[in-house]
């Protein structure tokens, strides 16, 4: 259920999104404006990464195969990683580009345009972002998630040329009309500057999957549930160790017991010490790899 309420949430927004970009391609360069074409653009290169986020997302549900052993979860933080470092640099290009602009004096825009794209986009982007926040309820999806975060953010960027093309319209009404020409420039410079936190929160939490960096989160959870089992069952020690990747949890559990209670204790014995850790975590059993290992010998741990 939750991985077809993720495949369709993306598959609408892959198409929406190519919608919006044709938008911003047509109406940037029929306005004359930088920061609707560097929209436009973004819109492309974000319909690009959500079809790769699509393709992640149905291998991320297979099962594991005799080449991929552990499953596919491993590629979800390397396709975000891809998607925000690709945003960070059209960001910096855009911004390079704004100040070439402010340079040279920046252009005349068709404000009437780029208004009419402004409005239109604007509705879209917001009915996206409220779209994917209701679906993400139930899929809890990462690459949901961050499409999520990708439409609120079109959708401010919107809202803002919007509102810095009325004041243009309205400032060549005034003795500052000479200013007019300037707005574009400065306008894309300051979205690329308030756009660029996103990737960059995109990517940093990217990584720490990809260099498997301990969640606090679930450690904590482990260490919670192991508390019970090991007062109850007067177990010596225990070794956990944790990792995320994408959907998917990695849980590793290392049992020190006397050699008294390793020679006592059947298999069955075992087994349900296991299922009393299993049922201390919340995470689904289908979104973990999950180990429970006993030995008499701290060597092994």
């Amino acid at each position: 259920m939750q991985a077809s309420l993720e495949q369709r949430a993306l598959k609408l927004s892959i198409f929406v999104t190519l919608m919006v970009s044709s938008l911003g391609v047509s109406f940037g360069l029929l306005s004359g404006s930088q920061s609707i074409l560097f929209d436009g653009v973004f819109s492309t290169i974000d319909a690009a990464m959500s079809s790769l986020a699509l393709f992640v997302a149905k291998l991320a549900v297979r099962e594991a195969s005799q080449r991929f052993q552990h499953g596919f979860w491993h590629l979800e933080p390397l396709v975000a990683a891809l998607n925000g470092s690709i945003l960070m640099l059209l960001c910096f290009y855009a911004f390079l580009n704004a100040f070439r602009g402010l340079m040279e004096g920046g252009q005349v825009l068709a404000f009437d345009l780029a208004i009419v794209y402004a409005v239109v986009v604007g509705i879209v982007c917001f009915g996206m972002a409220r779209y994917q926040q209701l679906t993400n309820r139930r899929a809890q999806s990462e690459f949901v998630r961050i499409d999520m975060h990708g439409w609120l953010m079109a959708a401010l960027i919107t809202t803002a040329l919007l509102v810095a093309f009325l004041i243009a319209v309205w400032l060549e009404r005034t003795p500052h009309a000479h200013l007019v020409p300037y707005v574009d420039s400065v306008l894309l410079m300051a979205l690329t500057l308030a756009f660029i936190p996103v990737p960059i929160g995109i990517v940093r939490r990217a990584l720490r999957e990809v260099f498997l960096i301990a969640p606090s989160e679930i450690d904590q959870e482990v260490h919670a549930a192991m508390l019970p089992v090991m007062q109850r069952e007067g177990l010596v020690e225990y070794f956990s160790h944790v990792a995320k990747a994408g959907r998917g949890h990695y849980i590793e559990i290392h049992i020190v017991t006397t050699p008294e209670y390793a020679r006592g204790q059947g298999v069955a014995v075992l087994d349900e010490i296991r299922e009393q850790i299993s049922a201390g975590l919340s995470i689904p059993p289908e979104r973990r790899w999950f180990t429970v290992a006993f030995t008499a010998d701290p060597r092994w741990a």
